[in-house]
Protein backbone atom coordinates (compact mmCIF):
# COMPACT_ATOMS: atom_id res chain seq x y z
CA UNK A 1 0.00 0.00 0.00
CA UNK A 2 1.06 3.67 -1.02
CA UNK A 3 2.43 6.05 1.84
CA UNK A 4 -0.23 8.65 2.45
CA UNK A 5 0.95 11.71 3.34
CA UNK A 6 -0.87 15.33 4.66
CA UNK A 7 -0.12 18.58 5.86
CA UNK A 8 -2.45 20.97 7.73
CA UNK A 9 -2.00 24.41 8.34
CA UNK A 10 -4.14 25.54 11.57
CA UNK A 11 -4.20 29.31 12.55
CA UNK A 12 -4.91 29.17 16.06
CA UNK A 13 -6.73 32.55 16.33
CA UNK A 14 -5.93 35.72 18.43
CA UNK A 15 -2.52 34.02 19.79
CA UNK A 16 -0.98 34.00 16.25
CA UNK A 17 0.25 30.97 16.70
CA UNK A 18 0.44 29.27 13.05
CA UNK A 19 0.87 25.36 13.46
CA UNK A 20 1.71 22.40 10.75
CA UNK A 21 0.41 19.73 11.23
CA UNK A 22 1.80 16.69 8.94
CA UNK A 23 0.53 13.35 9.04
CA UNK A 24 1.53 9.66 7.73
CA UNK A 25 0.09 6.64 7.32
CA UNK A 26 0.95 3.12 5.08
CA UNK A 27 -1.75 1.50 6.19
CA UNK A 28 -4.54 3.62 6.72
CA UNK A 29 -5.16 2.87 9.98
CA UNK A 30 -1.36 3.70 12.25
CA UNK A 31 -0.55 7.10 11.73
CA UNK A 32 2.70 9.18 12.65
CA UNK A 33 2.11 12.47 13.38
CA UNK A 34 4.66 15.77 13.83
CA UNK A 35 3.39 18.75 15.11
CA UNK A 36 5.00 22.14 14.60
CA UNK A 37 4.58 24.99 16.04
CA UNK A 38 5.80 28.34 17.70
CA UNK A 39 3.50 27.70 20.75
CA UNK A 40 4.96 25.59 23.54
CA UNK A 41 1.91 24.17 24.41
CA UNK A 42 1.11 22.93 21.30
CA UNK A 43 4.17 21.78 20.45
CA UNK A 44 4.42 19.34 23.57
CA UNK A 45 1.86 17.37 22.32
CA UNK A 46 4.28 16.04 19.96
CA UNK A 47 5.78 13.36 23.29
CA UNK A 48 2.19 12.50 23.71
CA UNK A 49 1.43 11.14 20.07
CA UNK A 50 3.95 10.74 17.89
CA UNK A 51 1.99 8.02 16.78
CA UNK A 52 -1.72 6.93 16.89
CA UNK A 53 -4.18 4.06 15.51
CA UNK A 54 -7.02 5.74 13.95
CA UNK A 55 -9.59 3.46 14.43
CA UNK A 56 -9.14 3.40 18.19
CA UNK A 57 -8.96 6.91 18.09
CA UNK A 58 -12.52 7.29 16.65
CA UNK A 59 -13.35 4.41 18.67
CA UNK A 60 -12.35 5.90 21.91
CA UNK A 61 -13.98 9.10 21.11
CA UNK A 62 -12.47 12.00 24.19
CA UNK A 63 -10.63 9.14 25.53
CA UNK A 64 -8.54 8.43 22.75
CA UNK A 65 -4.51 9.66 22.81
CA UNK A 66 -5.23 12.54 21.25
CA UNK A 67 -7.75 14.11 23.64
CA UNK A 68 -6.27 12.86 26.53
CA UNK A 69 -2.82 14.52 25.84
CA UNK A 70 -4.83 17.42 25.07
CA UNK A 71 -6.47 17.06 28.70
CA UNK A 72 -2.95 16.98 30.38
CA UNK A 73 -1.72 19.70 28.53
CA UNK A 74 -3.89 22.47 27.91
CA UNK A 75 -5.08 24.18 30.41
CA UNK A 76 -6.64 27.95 30.72
CA UNK A 77 -7.08 29.96 27.62
CA UNK A 78 -5.43 27.02 25.92
CA UNK A 79 -8.14 24.80 26.80
CA UNK A 80 -10.59 26.68 23.54
CA UNK A 81 -7.58 26.49 21.08
CA UNK A 82 -8.68 24.72 17.68
CA UNK A 83 -5.30 23.06 16.96
CA UNK A 84 -6.41 19.78 18.66
CA UNK A 85 -9.05 19.42 16.45
CA UNK A 86 -7.13 19.86 13.68
CA UNK A 87 -5.13 17.47 14.45
CA UNK A 88 -7.72 15.07 14.74
CA UNK A 89 -9.03 16.01 11.45
CA UNK A 90 -5.46 15.51 10.10
CA UNK A 91 -5.47 12.11 11.34
CA UNK A 92 -8.97 11.26 10.05
CA UNK A 93 -8.06 12.51 6.67
CA UNK A 94 -4.67 10.92 5.75
CA UNK A 95 -6.72 7.19 6.68
CA UNK A 96 -9.23 8.39 4.79
CA UNK A 97 -11.81 8.32 7.40
CA UNK A 98 -12.95 11.57 6.94
CA UNK A 99 -12.85 14.09 3.61
CA UNK A 100 -10.49 16.66 3.24
CA UNK A 101 -12.87 19.73 3.87
CA UNK A 102 -10.94 23.45 5.08
CA UNK A 103 -13.02 24.50 8.52
CA UNK A 104 -13.81 27.94 9.73
CA UNK A 105 -14.77 29.84 13.05
CA UNK A 106 -16.19 33.44 12.07
CA UNK A 107 -17.29 35.60 14.83
CA UNK A 108 -19.99 38.31 14.60
CA UNK A 109 -20.73 41.10 16.93
CA UNK A 110 -23.97 42.53 17.88
CA UNK A 111 -23.39 44.92 15.34
CA UNK A 112 -22.04 42.68 12.64
CA UNK A 113 -18.59 44.02 12.75
CA UNK A 114 -15.81 42.22 14.18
Amino acid sequence: MNMQKIQAKINAGICGFITMVEAQSSDEQMVQLKIISPCETIQMLNEFIPEVDAYTEIGQGFKGMIHQAVQKTLKGCCSGCIVPSGIYKVMQVVTHLALPASATIEFKTEEGKL
